[in-house]
C-alpha cells in the first residue's frame, strides 16, 4: 500500500516523499495498455492504465505516431463498458492524445452518441471531448447541439458547452460568434459557474469592439450578474472599458466609478477584493476615489483570515508606491502585522510601512527586516529591496545604514533575480545621492570577487568605467577589476579589459599602469580579450595602427548613443539579406555588446550606425514588473495590435510609393482621430522622412452588417502651407473588425520642421452584409465620414534618445554650441504641470530620473536629451522656480552639435 505524500516544509527528515508512478516506463506501460483489447473488460485495471498513460504524456514524454495511433484505437473500445469512472478516464486520455483528423472519424459517432445521452455526466464530457478533436468541418455538423447545450437546464452541461466555446473562438471565430444570443441567456442564468463562463465567452466575442463591450459592461452593471466569480469579471472588464475611454480622450466625470465603489459593499469577499484593487489601479486616480478602496482594505488587514491579510497589504503596498500619503492611515494596523506567522504577510507589511513611514522610524524597521530576511523567498525579498531603494531616495541621509544593508544581503545566498534587484537599487542610490558613490563602488567591487552570475559581473564592470574614473581616487578599483581578468570567464574578462582601458583614457595618472596590465592580456586564451587589449593598447599608445583622433575614442569609450535594443534588430535586419559571405565582429567594447554574424557573400554597403533608429521604447514601472506574469486565461485583457518603429520601418518599406523617401525618422504614438463610441474607428501615426511626411490611417469598421469599399482618407492643409500632397493609397475593402491602413504623403522642405494643421474626411462606398450569409449587395451608397483635425508639430521631429551619463555628454559638447534663454510660463497649478509642459513641446527623453518633482516643490532642474531632425545630438538643461503667486520662470540652456538646432529649440519655446 503507497504510503501518503510528505510535505517539503513538514518536519519529517527521516520520512522519504514516495509517488505511486515512480519507476514506471513508457514500454511497460503500453505493454499494459493491451488489457484494452481484453474480451472481459476490468474498469479498475483499465483506468490505472490510462492514469498511467496521462501521467506520462503530462511529465512530457512523447509517443510515437504508431504508439499514440495504437493507444487510441485500443481506448475506443473502452467506450463498450457502462462503467461512469473509467468513461470519465477514456475522456480524458482522447484529448490528450489529440488523434490527427483520419482518426477523429473513428471516435466521433461515439462522442455523438454520448452527447445526446440521457446522463449529463456523459454529456458534458463529450462535448469538452469533441470540441477539442474536431476541424471547422465537423463543427458545423454539430453547432446545432452545441447551442441546445448552452442553454441546457442543467449546469454542469451548459458550462461544458460555453467553455469549450471559449477554446473554439481562437481557431473557429466565424462559427462561435453565430452563438450571442444563446450565450446572451446564459449571463441570465441562476447557476453562478454557469453565468461566469457566459460572460467570459460573451466578452470575447465582442472583445475588439469596443462600443460593444462598453454596451455589454453598461447593461451588466445594473445589478444582473449574481455569481461573484462572474462579479469579478465584470470589474475587470469595466475598468478595461475605463482605461479604454481615458485613452481615447473622453474627459469629465470617470464612468463606472460608482459601480466599483458599490461593489465595495457586495457580500463576496473576493468581490471586495477585486473592487479595492480595480479602484486603486485607475489611472490618475484621486484620493477622493481610493478613500472608500483604503478603508474596506484596512479593514481586511485584521482579518483573522490569513488571505485575506495578505491580499490586503499586498495592495496597499502597490499604493503606496504612488499614493503612500492615502496609506499613512493603515500604519497602525500594519504594525500589528509585523508579526504575524506568515513571512509573506509580514514582508509586505513592513515594506509598505518604509514607503509611508517618516524617517524617525526607519533604522527601526530596519532592525526587524534583519530578523527574517532568510526566512522568505526571492520574490518578497525582491520587494522589501525595492522598498529600500525608493526609501534612501525619499530620505537620502539615511544612505549609508541602507547601503549597508543592501551589501550585507549581496553577499548572502539567492537567486539572479535577486541580486539584480539588489545590485540595481545601488546602482540607483549612487546616481542619485553623490556622496554614496564611493562607499557604493566600493561594495559593487566586492560582490563581483564571488559573483557567480555573468551578466551582473559585466553590468558592474561597466557601471564602474562610467562612474569609477569621476571618483577622489579611482586607482582603489583597479585591483577589483584587473582580478577579473584572471579569475572569469571569458565573457567577464572581456568586459574587465574595457573597463581598465576606459580608467586609463579617462584618468591620465593611471594610463601607464593601465597599459602595463593591458599588456598582459593580450597572451590571453580568449581571442576577443586579445582583441580588446590589442585595439586599446594601440588607442592608448599611439603606436599609429588606429587612429588616435577623438572621434575612435568617442566611438570606444563615449555613450552608446543608440538603445542597444535597436541596434541588435538592426544588425539582425542586416544579416537577414542574402548577399553577405564574410564573418564580421561587431564589437561596441565599452559597452559589453558583442555580435559575431556570419554572412554568405560579401556585402555591397557597409553597416551604418548612423541608419539605427534613436527613439527610445520606453515602458512603464508597472508594465515591467507584470512581463512574464500577464493575466491569462477569462480575465485576461484582449492583446493589443504590433507596432512599434521597427514594425512601420518594415510596412513602409514593403509600399513601393515611398522607397524613395530615404531613411525614417521617428514615427508617432497613434493619435485618435474618432471618439471611443462610433461606428468607425480611426487613428493616424505621422512617419517623419527627412523631405516627406507619411499619414498612416488606421481603419476598423465596427458595425458588422456593414462592408466598406474604397475606403480613402481627403485630406484639406489649408493651415498648413509647407506641405505639398504628393500621393494617397487608398483601401480596396474594409470588412466588420479588420483593421487595415490607408496612407497619405505630403512634401515639405528637406529637413526643415514644417509645422500644420490638417483637415480629415473619411469617404467610402458602404454596402449591406446579410448576417446569414455573410454576403455583400452588390450595389453600395457613397458616403463620408468626418475625422477630428490632425496637427504636426515640433516635437514630430525629435526623437527620445537618453544618455547614460548626462554630465558626460553635456561636457563632451562645445560650449560655443549652447545657447542660453530665461522664459516666463505664467501662472500653473504646479511646478510638475510646467514641467511636463515643457517636456511635451519639445518631445524629449527626460535624465537621470529628473522628471519626478516632488509635489512641494518650488524650483528643479530638468534634463532632456535626443536627437533632432538630421541626426543631430540635443541636450537641454531646463532649470524652473515658482514663486508665491505660482508663476513660473524657466531658464534654458541647450547645447547641440550644430548650433543652428539650439537656435530651433529656443524658437520653439518661444513661439510654443
Amino acid at each position: 500500500m503507497a504510503q501518503p505524500l510528505v510535505k517539503k516544509d513538514d518536519d519529517h527528515d527521516d520520512e522519504l516523499e514516495y509517488s505511486p508512478f515512480m519507476g514506471i516506463e513508457k514500454g511497460a506501460v503500453l505493454q499494459e495498455a493491451r488489457v484494452f483489447n481484453d474480451a472481459q473488460v476490468d474498469p479498475r485495471r483499465c483506468s490505472q492504465v490510462i492514469t498511467k498513460l496521462l501521467y506520462l504524456l503530462n511529465q512530457g514524454e512523447s509517443f510515437t505516431k504508431v504508439e499514440a495511433t495504437e493507444v487510441f484505437f485500443s481506448v475506443t473500445k473502452l467506450f463498450q463498458s457502462k462503467d461512469t469512472g473509467l468513461r470519465r478516464m477514456v475522456y480524458l486520455i482522447i484529448k490528450e492524445l489529440s488523434p490527427s483528423s483520419d482518426e477523429v472519424i473513428i471516435v466521433t459517432s461515439s462522442l455523438m452518441k454520448d452527447m445526446n445521452s440521457k446522463i449529463d455526466m456523459y454529456r458534458a464530457n463529450a462535448i469538452r471531448v469533441l470540441c477539442r478533436i474536431i476541424d471547422g468541418t465537423l463543427l458545423t455538423q454539430i453547432e446545432r447541439y452545441l447551442k441546445q447545450a448552452i442553454v441546457d437546464k442543467n449546469p454542469v452541461v451548459s458550462s461544458a458547452a460555453l467553455v469549450s466555446g471559449l477554446h473554439l473562438l481562437k481557431t473557429n471565430p466565424e462559427i462561435v460568434k453565430r452563438w450571442s444570443n444563446e450565450v446572451q441567456e446564459g449571463i441570465q442564468s441562476r447557476s453562478a459557474l454557469v453565468q461566469f463562463h457566459a460572460l467570459a465567452l460573451l466578452h470575447q466575442i465582442r472583445q475588439n469592439d469596443r462600443l460593444a463591450v462598453s454596451k455589454l459592461v453598461g447593461s451588466l452593471t445594473r445589478g444582473s450578474v449574481r455569481s461573484p466569480l462572474a462579479q469579478c469579471l465584470l470589474i475587470r472588464y469595466t475598468s478595461q472599458v475605463i482605461r479604454d475611454m481615458a485613452n481615447h480622450g473622453q474627459s469629465g466625470e470617470r464612468p463606472f466609478y460608482e459601480f466599483l465603489e458599490s461593489c465595495l459593499r457586495h457580500k463576496a469577499e473576493m468581490v471586495i477584493l477585486e473592487a479595492a484593487r480595480a479602484i486603486t489601479e485607475l489611472d490618475g486616480v484621486t484620493s477622493r476615489e481610493l478613500t472608500p478602496a483604503i478603508t474596506v482594505l484596512q479593514l481586511f488587514l485584521s482579518s483573522p483570515r490569513p488571505v485575506l491579510r495578505f491580499a490586503a497589504v499586498r495592495t496597499l503596498n502597490k499604493v503606496a508606491m504612488t499614493h503612500p500619503m492615502a496609506v499613512t492611515n493603515c500604519n497602525i494596523d500594519m504594525e500589528s502585522l509585523i508579526s504575524d506567522q506568515n513571512r509573506s504577510i509580514a514582508t509586505l507589511a513592513i515594506t509598505t510601512l518604509l514607503k509611508t513611514g517618516n524617517e524617525s522610524s526607519v533604522e527601526r524597521l530596519m532592525k526587524q527586516i534583519t530578523n527574517f530576511m532568510s526566512d522568505i523567498a526571492d520574490e518578497f525579498k525582491i520587494v522589501v529591496v525595492e522598498a529600500i531603494r525608493s526609501l534612501c531616495v525619499k530620505f537620502p541621509l539615511k544612505y549609508r545604514s541602507l547601503m549597508t544593508f543592501l551589501s550585507n544581503i549581496l553577499r548572502e545566498e539567492g537567486g539572479f533575480e535577486y541580486k539584480r534587484a539588489i545590485v540595481d537599487s545601488i546602482v540607483t542610490i549612487i546616481r542619485d545621492i553623490p556622496d554614496a558613490k564611493e562607499s557604493g563602488l566600493l561594495h559593487l567591487c566586492e560582490f563581483i570577487e564571488d559573483c557567480e552570475f555573468t551578466y551582473l559581473s559585466t553590468q558592474i564592470l561597466h557601471f564602474l568605467g562610467i562612474e569609477g574614473p569621476n571618483t577622489s581616487d579611482p586607482s582603489k578599483y583597479i585591483r577589483y577589476i584587473y582580478n577579473r581578468v584572471h579569475l572569469e570567464n571569458a565573457t567577464v574578462r572581456a568586459a574587465a579589459v574595457s573597463t581598465l582601458a576606459k580608467f586609463g583614457f579617462m584618468v591620465e595618472s593611471l594610463k601607464p599602469r593601465i597599459t602595463v596590465l593591458l599588456k598582459r592580456c593580450i597572451y590571453d586564451s580568449d581571442d576577443e580579450v586579445r582583441d580588446r587589449a590589442t585595439l586599446f593598447l594601440s588607442v592608448l599608445g599611439g603606436d599609429g595602427t588606429v587612429d588616435n583622433d577623438r572621434e575612435t575614442k568617442d566611438f570606444l569609450f563615449g555613450s552608446l548613443e543608440v538603445p542597444l535594443v535597436n541596434l541588435e534588430t538592426s544588425l539582425k535586419n542586416y544579416v537577414s539579406y542574402p548577399f553577405f559571405s564574410f564573418l564580421v565582429l561587431i564589437s561596441f567594447l565599452g559597452h559589453q555588446l558583442s555580435y559575431i554574424l556570419i554572412l554568405q557573400e560579401p556585402s555591397e554597403e557597409a553597416f551604418d550606425v548612423n541608419s539605427v533608429s534613436k527613439e527610445v521604447k520606453s515602458q512603464p514601472l508597472a508594465e515591467k514588473k507584470a512581463q512574464g506574469k500577464k493575466p491569462t486565461g477569462l480575465g485576461a485583457p484582449p492583446a493589443a495590435p504590433a507596432s512599434g518603429f521597427d514594425g512601420y520601418e518594415r510596412l513602409l518599406s514593403s509600399i513601393p510609393e515611398f522607397a524613395a523617401f530615404g531613411k525614417l525618422f521617428k514615427s508617432s504614438a497613434p493619435v485618435e482621430l474618432t471618439e471611443a463610441e462610433t461606428e468607425y474607428a480611426v487613428n493616424v501615426v505621422k512617419h517623419i522622412f527627412d523631405s516627406h511626411v507619411v499619414f498612416q490611417y488606421n481603419c476598423t469598421n465596427t458595425i458588422p452588417e456593414q462592408l466598406l469599399e474604397r475606403v480613402n482618407v481627403i485630406v484639406d492643409a489649408s493651415e498648413a502651407e509647407d506641405f505639398n500632397e504628393v500621393t494617397s493609397k487608398a483601401l480596396n475593402s474594409l470588412p466588420y473588425d479588420t483593421p487595415a491602413q490607408a496612407f497619405v504623403v505630403f512634401e515639405k522642405p528637406a529637413g526643415v520642421p514644417a509645422v500644420g494643421k490638417f483637415s480629415n474626411t473619411l469617404t467610402f462606398v458602404v454596402k449591406e452584409v446579410d448576417p446569414s450569409t455573410g454576403e455583400a449587395e452588390d450595389d453600395g451608397v457613397e458616403d463620408e465620414y468626418q475625422l477630428e483635425d490632425l496637427e504636426v508639430v515640433a516635437g514630430d521631429y525629435m526623437v527620445k534618445v537618453g544618455v547614460s551619463n548626462f554630465r558626460n555628454a553635456w561636457e563632451g559638447m562645445d560650449e560655443e554650441d549652447e545657447r542660453v534663454d530665461e522664459y516666463g510660463l505664467g501662472q500653473r497649478d504646479s511646478l510638475g504641470e510646467a514641467v511636463n509642459a515643457v517636456i511635451d513641446l519639445l518631445g524629449m527623453q527626460t535624465c537621470e530620473g529628473t522628471e519626478t518633482i516632488p509635489s512641494n516643490a518650488r524650483s528643479h532642474t530638468c534634463l532632456l536629451s535626443g536627437v533632432y531632425i538630421g541626426n543631430v545630438k540635443v541636450l537641454v538643461r531646463a532649470q524652473f522656480g515658482m514663486d508665491s503667486s505660482k508663476d513660473i520662470a524657466m531658464k534654458l540652456t541647450v547645447r547641440a552639435e550644430d548650433v543652428s538646432v539650439a537656435e530651433a529649440i529656443h524658437e520653439i519655446v518661444a513661439s510654443g
